[in-house]
């Protein structure tokens, strides 16, 4: 009876991330958003750099690198991505993560 009333355990769905790894969570967040608002005409999107093709190919090789280091399967990695996309969203800081995250972009050769 004490047994039913203990919920089981279940394993955690979001991984411990390390500073980089959070960080380029967050950044290919930003970079897949601002993209997508870029293909549709949106002007607050228009204010940044064209992200269609280099953002992508950060946003494609932070996620492969992620899944690497952590052990993670594609469910995992959209979880932490829509979490991360739905943060950026909520808290309103796509604009102040973007200087940041463009350094990054620059900085990772893509």
């Amino acid at each position: 009876m004490l047994a039913a009333q203990v919920p089981a355990e279940t394993p955690s769905t979001s991984p411990a991330l390390t500073v980089e790894q959070t960080t380029l969570v967050r950044c290919s967040a930003a970079f897949a958003m601002i993209a997508y608002g870029q293909s549709n005409g949106n002007g607050e999107a228009q204010k940044w750099p064209d992200l269609g093709t280099r953002g992508r190919e950060f946003f494609v090789r932070s996620l492969a690198q992620l899944m690497d280091e952590l052990q993670l399967d594609r469910t995992q990695v959209e979880k932490l991505m829509s979490d991360a996309v739905q943060r950026l969203w909520d808290d309103g800081e796509i604009d102040a993560v973007m200087p940041g995250c463009l350094l990054m972009l620059e900085a990772s050769g893509v």
